[in-house]
């Protein structure tokens, strides 16, 4: 294993071991974020509780659907994607979780003094690009420059909102036993991507971020599964892993899956065995899971992989009446293993 990330690994290890100061474990999309936000970030709302934690709120009677997210990817420009490709797409990719197109977009930056006018304006073609190829509006924003020891780089947060094509609204509270588990593709690719280019590893074979829009996608979905869709989750921060967990959760059912279906790539999966890591737990910026009634997952696969976006689709489980937020993985050897949320922060400045 190359010094350098002996040295990464080292430095993250504790991650999420204080409980009285704030770990980059906090941030990581697993167990020490959702307790941070349960327990002490819900207080700040006087109607939202701990049902309420879906990838975007409905507001305006349920017609419109509302979002926002903080990105601090490190690099800022990556193979397949840069920050701005990835403020853009994640607020769009959140607001179609619920069945929603975005219409308009707020986008606020601090900015570190000294940051190269080149880089910003790449970073802006970047974000416009991806807001046009949906129909997206910014229509209001605000930027802030701070001292050089202050932050490094870019720090940029995207509010959408967006009207609702979807009738009801996937949700994670929807999950029925007997629902089938359907991921658009192959698992990991974001964050060993980001992994590489910031620690500079010697991959045999390069790896380009999956980071993209997942609304014509999720229209797709939609379109042929109709209200037989019961959740759509884009897989970000925790990766899958986080993904089931919250809807079992929600949902308050269990949900089983198969280890030996779930789409990696040979070059993700020998990168997670060097680091001692799960392609489960690894973030993605442009796959989903979505979990259907039965009778529509034939048409829902048809659909999926004939979209460039989910080629690689594939079934991988099934919601089950067992304990209320178990997920179990079934491994080739026949035994089952617990998915848990992941409990730190693998991969810090990841989006």
């Amino acid at each position: 294993m190359p010094s350098n990330v002996r040295r990464w690994l080292k430095g993250i290890g504790v991650a999420g071991k204080r409980d009285d100061i704030i770990t980059l474990g906090h941030g990581g999309g697993g167990r020490l974020m959702h307790d941070l936000i349960v327990d002490e970030l819900l207080v700040v709302s006087d109607v939202m509780t701990e049902e309420d934690l879906e990838d975007a709120a409905l507001i305006d009677d349920d017609r419109l659907v509302i979002s926002t997210d903080g990105f601090t990817v490190q690099p800022l420009f990556f193979p397949g994607g840069d920050i701005g490709k990835l403020a853009a797409c994640g607020t769009i990719n959140d607001v179609a979780m619920r069945g929603a197109r975005v219409r308009w977009m707020s986008v606020a930056m601090i900015i570190t003094e000294g940051f190269a006018l080149d880089d910003l304006r790449r970073i802006i073609r970047s974000m416009r690009a991806a807001c046009e190829a949906d129909g997206v509006h910014v229509v209001t924003g605000d930027t802030k420059v701070v001292e050089r020891s202050a932050a490094d780089g870019i720090f940029i947060t995207t509010t959408g909102v967006g009207e609702r094509f979807a009738e009801p609204a996937p949700s994670a509270t929807s999950a029925r036993p007997g629902d089938r588990v359907v991921v658009s593709g192959t698992l990991g690719d974001h964050g060993i991507c980001v992994l590489a280019a910031r620690e500079e590893l010697s991959l045999r074979q390069a790896i380009e971020s999956d980071c993209a829009s997942l609304l014509s996608l999720t229209e797709a979905i939609i379109d042929v599964g109709g209200d037989a869709v019961h959740c759509l989750r884009d897989m970000t921060r925790g990766g899958m892993s986080a993904a089931l967990n919250e809807i079992a959760l929600a949902s308050e059912v269990s949900i089983e899956i198969e280890e030996g279906t779930i789409p990696v790539r040979g070059e993700v999966q020998g990168a997670c065995e060097l680091l001692g890591m799960s392609p489960l737990e690894i973030a993605n910026e442009g796959k989903l899971v979505a979990i259907c009634a039965p009778e529509v997952t034939d048409r829902l696969l048809e659909a999926l992989r004939s979209h460039p976006h989910g080629a690689e689709a594939t079934i991988v489980g099934e919601v089950g009446d067992g304990p209320a937020g178990r997920v179990i993985a079934r491994t080739p050897l026949g035994t089952t293993r617990l998915v848990d949320l992941p409990a730190g922060e693998l991969l810090p400045r990841i989006c």
